[in-house]
């Protein structure tokens, strides 16, 4: 059985789909069979990851409401452990499509559900909004990963997430739990970005991760390259932390494998 984890915040540029991307691929390496799920029409995990859009001829959008197998559309990375459910610009449309269909927020579930047992992580990047997809990735989930980049709007529209969570929880997924907040963009040589993470602690104490996401020039390479950042540069910072958050997540869940369970990384 999968732990199915939604990346979500309606707040555009604060890390999501690197952290969808870095986090799966960090799981994957840790020899946890991984699926990362696209759930976002700018398809950018699907082109990070190095696949072309343009070119994808079954996607989660075929999947949901043509209800293709999501076996079919599922396609393989060149990170061992690691598969896509990919996205095209065709699931812009979904939502509307979607509004008239019968139990249509439990569309995604029921396709994840097909593929479920097949994984140990199933990591859903979401689209910067709190729309019919987003509400569908969160039913689908067990549980939610809220990134917070370290900047000045940081806490802007959290209040909002966090209530459709609750709404989400209420109505239509009474098991989804808050994963935990990330905190993304951290640079150690700003004032404002500590000012941001004693102020996110403060207001959310033990649900923000211990792991922070720090500012690195590789990490914001790795997507022209078409690749993770683990396997563009393994000893950068940022695959250091997306390690170290893997590993958290692993932790917290019970996971640990015998020969994981002694190591840790260092940001150095």
């Amino acid at each position: 059985m999968s732990k199915i984890i939604a990346l979500a915040n309606q707040k555009g540029g604060v890390g999501k789909t690197t952290s969808s991307i870095n986090l799966a691929a960090s799981l994957a390496v840790l020899e946890f069979r991984t699926l990362l799920v696209d759930a976002d029409p700018q398809a950018n995990s699907t082109s990070g990851i190095g696949f072309d859009p343009r070119t994808i001829k079954e996607s989660i959008y075929e999947c949901i409401i043509n209800e293709v197998d999501p076996r079919e559309a599922i396609q393989k990375t060149d990170t061992p452990n690691l598969d896509l459910l990919p996205a095209h610009i065709d699931l812009v449309g979904a939502e509307i499509e979607m509004i008239n269909l019968t139990d249509r927020e439990y569309k995604m579930r029921a396709v994840l559900n097909k593929v479920k047992d097949d994984y140990d992580f199933i990591i859903i990047d979401c689209s910067p909004s709190l729309g019919l997809i987003t509400i569908n990735a969160l039913t689908a989930a067990n549980s939610v990963i809220i990134p917070v980049q370290c900047e000045y709007f940081a806490l802007e529209g959290l209040g909002k997430l966090l209530n459709t969570i609750k709404i989400v929880q209420s109505r239509l997924n009474t098991d989804l739990e808050v994963e935990g907040i990330l905190l993304t963009m951290y640079d150690v040589r700003l004032r404002l970005s500590n000012q941001v993470v004693e102020e996110v602690k403060t207001h959310f104490q033990d649900l923000v991760f211990d792991t922070i996401i720090q500012r690195n020039t590789r990490l914001s390479e790795a997507p022209s390259f078409g690749v993770s950042v683990i396997m563009h540069d393994a000893n950068c910072k940022g695959s250091i932390n997306y390690l170290n958050l893997a590993r958290e997540i692993i932790r917290k869940n019970g996971l640990v494998k015998e020969d994981e369970s002694n190591k840790e990384v260092v940001n150095s």
